[in-house]
This record gives structure tokens, C-alpha cells and sequence, in this order.
């Protein structure tokens, strides 16, 4: 029988994958329960880093880490659901960019809710001093790994700024 390795001996990889993991888990229960049945977690990246007035699809592919195809198959899946439409780019008569519709915006809006609440719990567990260190932290390492930029936690997903 292996031996029991417990949290201490966690590689990074493991600390940032576990939270994130169950953030995640977290928040498609709340999509699922409220009744987005085809909601799926691939979907995630796009509904987390589509800038609030729309993307190209290859800005977004890259933003994610996506190939260009998988994003457009992707985004091919969602409008055909009614979670983000098609539209002419204003700068350029050419390009074409994805946008949320009233759909996408309520499943940002329920992720965003699970997050803060999520936020909240493990503030209170942890402690709010060291939690906003943990927040600090992750932000400048963030920076550091030259991490993408985008939607997550752009202040137009933020409550009341929807819009």
C-alpha cells in the first residue's frame, strides 16, 4: 500500500489545481440547478474570459489557449444554444465578434455568485487577513507568468455593471 501524502507535501500544482477544482465543481451545480441542462464545463473559458463588448474568435482562442478551430467549434456550440451570438466587428467590416446574449450574461452572473460566495467561506476560514494575502499573492504571480488579461473580474461582470 502507498504511503498517505497529505497537503504539506503538495506541489504547487496540486495546491493550485485542488481550489480550482472545486470552484469549479461549485459553479456548474449552480448552472446545472438552474436549469441550463446544456451547459457544460468546457464551455467555462469562454463565459470567463470574453471581454464584456466581445472578442474575435482568435483573440479569445489565444486569451484561452485554444486552437482557433476548437474556439470556433466551440462558440458554434453556444450560439447554437442562444448563450452568445455573432456579430459585425465596428472597427473592421470584415471581422466578425462573439458576444454574450441576456443567456451567457445570467450564466456569468450565477458563476459570479457562486465565486464571491465561494470567496466569502474560504475567507472566513482561513481568516480575511491571510486570504487577501493568498489574493495578493496569486495576482502578482499572475503577473509574473505573464498571464493572460481579459474578462475575469472585469468591472462590467461585476454586480450592477452588467452592460
Amino acid at each position: 500500500m502507498a504511503d498517505v501524502v497529505g497537503p504539506e507535501n503538495f506541489l504547487i500544482g496540486a495546491l493550485l489545481v485542488l481550489p480550482a477544482g472545486d470552484l469549479r465543481r461549485r459553479v456548474d451545480a449552480a448552472i446545472a440547478a438552474a436549469g441550463f441542462s446544456d451547459y457544460r464545463v468546457t464551455h467555462q473559458p469562454v463565459f470567463q474570459w470574453l471581454s464584456p463588448n466581445g472578442d474575435r474568435i482568435t483573440d479569445l482562442a489565444d486569451r484561452v489557449g485554444m486552437t482557433r478551430q476548437s474556439m470556433s467549434e466551440l462558440v458554434d456550440y453556444l450560439v447554437a444554444r442562444g448563450y452568445v451570438e455573432r456579430v459585425p466587428d465596428p472597427t473592421d467590416g470584415r471581422a466578425v465578434l462573439v458576444r454574450r446574449t441576456e443567456k451567457g450574461w445570467t450564466i456569468n452572473a450565477i458563476a459570479q455568485r457562486v465565486v464571491e460566495e465561494t470567496q466569502q467561506e474560504w475567507a472566513r476560514a482561513l481568516g480575511q487577513k491571510e486570504f487577501q494575502t493568498l489574493l495578493q499573492l496569486l495576482r502578482r504571480l499572475v503577473v509574473v507568468i505573464g498571464g493572460p488579461t481579459g474578462a475575469a473580474g472585469h468591472p462590467r461582470l461585476q454586480r450592477g455593471g452588467r452592460r
